[in-house]
């Protein structure tokens, strides 16, 4: 069993996302410390990027802000590497293909490795498209997450069949950001994908609340939660560790 499936056995999954660098890179090493201990599953860690085509503001905001504060990728890497041995739960990198191209495949998930992160997620690097850096991700044992949308349909099958470590559905068209309700039949989607998998399934974007973590959580095998998180964040910046996690404890809690 890979090291993402460990933290669904047995359990549904609440996956926090929190943006590196944001307010800097102290703070977020104590932050995903503080997600693990007030319940999270698996923490995303997202790698700010210039560009972040699927965020919405809340993220797009915070990746300025750790651009801004000299967040760059090898100070991610050592980030996380300063608590590797603290960490039980599962990290996994969310990021764009532009940063992996350039650092390197090669150098980019072998340093994954050393510090313990087991997956990444390239919302830019559609299904079709993830050979290339599979088959490097591959030679260090990082999976490659992959996304599914509500216009998937036609290539659910194919990208159910070929998904490791467990398959991220994006809950609603658009970007990432909360939402106070979400129209899309998850059910129906949750239910094509197990008939061609049984890797794991997490429902996204736009989950904020406790209600909606039981309400999507009894069809999915795990929810992720970040724009919520990020923008509590944002708020209280360096002092933002209590707040964040009793929410995180909050959300976690229906599981």
């Amino acid at each position: 069993m890979s090291r993402i499936k460990d933290a669904f056995a047995g359990k549904k999954a609440f996956i926090a996302y929190l943006m590196a660098g944001d307010p800097d890179l102290a703070c977020s090493a104590d932050y995903i410390v503080a997600a693990q201990d007030a319940g999270a599953s698996m923490v995303e860690v997202g790698i700010p990027f210039s560009d972040p085509i699927a965020e919405g503001e809340v993220i797009q905001a915070a990746s300025m802000r750790a651009l801004a504060a000299g967040t760059r990728l090898d100070g991610v890497f050592d980030m996380v590497a300063s608590i590797k041995d603290r960490m039980r739960i599962p990290l996994v990198f969310m990021t764009y293909l532009n940063p992996v191209f350039v650092y390197g495949y090669d150098r980019f998930f072998d340093r994954c490795t050393k510090i313990g992160v087991c997956g990444v997620i390239i919302p830019d690097a559609p299904f079709e498209e993830q050979g290339e850096v599979r088959a490097v991700a591959g030679k260090y044992g990082v999976e490659v997450v992959t996304m599914a949308a509500p216009t998937s349909e036609r290539r659910i099958a194919r990208i159910a069949e070929g998904a490791e470590g467990f398959l991220y559905l994006v809950s609603s068209l658009g970007v990432t950001g909360v939402r106070d309700e979400i129209s899309t039949d998850l059910s129906a989607i949750v239910s094509e994908i197990r008939r061609h998998t049984d890797v794991p399934v997490a429902i996204g974007f736009g989950i904020s609340t406790p209600e909606q973590v039981k309400q999507y959580s009894a069809i999915a095998d795990g929810i992720i939660v970040g724009s919520a998180i990020v923008r509590i964040i944002g708020e209280h910046g360096k002092r933002a560790k209590k707040p964040l996690q009793e929410y995180i404890h909050s959300m976690a809690a229906p599981l």
